[in-house]
């Protein structure tokens, strides 16, 4: 096997890294996961996931997890309401497609992937600053902690990857849009009138350019992301907004959503925790580079981060730790050079589609006359 006796370096455990790591140890391969979070208790922030068919589904599947990501994940209808809290359309979970796409809290993710590693297999505490050959190896260097070495090295540390810098010049690019996520512990009082407009579901609102999608079931939360396309004359991507200053982005949506019904302001008002997220998108135009001094490779966002309009971001990062885990142990290739090439060939063809499709419907979805209604009944 091309990996007999080779130290592998995974960077980064989310769902992608930890995925990566699962489907090697199943084919005997060693692998250790490096994570900057101080240990795995460390609460991830950020909406649910919903893993498709067809690529996250097929992932979990190959792992042997698939069906305890189906009992904590949650089948969650939708709804779709207009700015004055008028329900238009509903979609609600039926026992054919419940197991379609349903919504897991990163954190449980997180939990059912590491209680399914070995014990040792995730190095906490450990934020990469560079990498460098040594002797034929990979020089790992974390901050205030000792190096490692390594024969393979996997990037899966996310969209502002340093290791990207050793695989392609290609640039991260900004596509014009903020997300703004908030946290609502409790909403069930401290905003009932929307937590009960939800309904246990997904809820949707667009008007005139501005979208606001909510879960009430988030790990015992209820989180949402107000979406809305930058304005030019904004010189940096959150106009200088302090996300720590809760009341004054409270403020600020109420006032960006003046005509909306007080329901959503009742609901910016009881926000918890907020976050400025601009929307990035890393081009595969460019091809990746050939002359690497040793084995090293991206997976997830760190390989294509692209906006999360498609919901196709973690599935294809997933989709990455399948086929990669393959051409590593099907026996095809005589190098591992070989088989990281056969990865990121296949990967720049399913990754490309789906960063085509959410850059879509980004461009829709920001329209002033964008609708979900519509979306939902074509």
């Amino acid at each position: 096997m091309i990996l007999t006796d080779k130290k592998i370096a995974i960077i980064g455990a989310g769902p992608v890294g930890l995925t990566m790591a699962k489907l090697l140890q199943q084919k005997g391969i060693d692998a250790t996961v490096y994570e900057r979070d101080q240990n795995a208790q460390t609460r991830i922030w950020g909406g649910t996931l919903d893993l498709h068919k067809g690529s996250g589904q097929d992932a979990m599947r190959e792992a042997g997890l698939l069906q305890i990501y189906f009992s904590l994940a949650k089948p969650m209808g939708r709804i779709v309401a207009d700015e004055q809290g008028k329900v238009l359309f509903s979609k609600k979970i039926a026992p054919d497609n419940q197991y379609d796409n349903p919504e897991i809290s990163r954190n449980d993710l997180r939990t059912i992937l590491l209680n399914s590693l070995k014990s040792d297999t995730v190095v906490w505490d450990r934020r990469l600053t560079g990498l460098e050959e040594n002797h034929g190896k990979w020089l790992l260097h974390f901050e205030n902690k000792p190096n490692v070495t390594a024969d393979f090295v996997i990037g899966a540390n996310g969209g502002m990857s340093q290791i990207r810098k050793y695989i392609t010049d290609a640039e991260v690019e900004d596509t014009g849009t903020l997300i703004i996520q908030g946290d609502v512990p409790n909403a069930e009082k401290k905003c009932s009138d929307f937590y009960q407009l939800c309904d246990g579901n997904i809820l949707m609102t667009a008007y005139q350019g501005n979208l606001l999608v909510a879960n009430p079931s988030n790990n015992g939360v209820l989180s949402y992301a107000v979406t809305f396309k930058r304005p030019k004359e904004w010189t940096h991507n959150s106009k200088g907004l302090d996300f720590q200053d809760t009341a004054g982005i409270s403020a600020f949506l109420s006032k960006k959503l003046f005509s909306w019904d007080g329901v959503y302001k009742q609901l910016f008002d009881a926000t918890s925790f907020f976050v400025g997220l601009p929307t990035r998108k890393l081009p595969l135009e460019k091809p990746w580079k050939n002359d690497r001094p040793l084995p090293i490779t991206l997976i997830g966002d760190a390989a294509h981060l692209m906006p999360p309009f498609a919901g196709q971001g973690v599935n294809t990062g997933l989709m990455d730790a399948l086929v990669l885990s393959d051409e590593l142990s099907n026996g095809k290739h005589e190098t591992l050079l070989q088989a990281i090439a056969a990865y990121e060939q296949q990967m720049f063809v399913y990754a490309t589609e789906a960063q085509n499709e959410s850059g879509k419907n980004e461009i829709e979805m920001r329209h002033p006359d964008f609708s979900f209604q519509k979306r939902f009944s074509s």
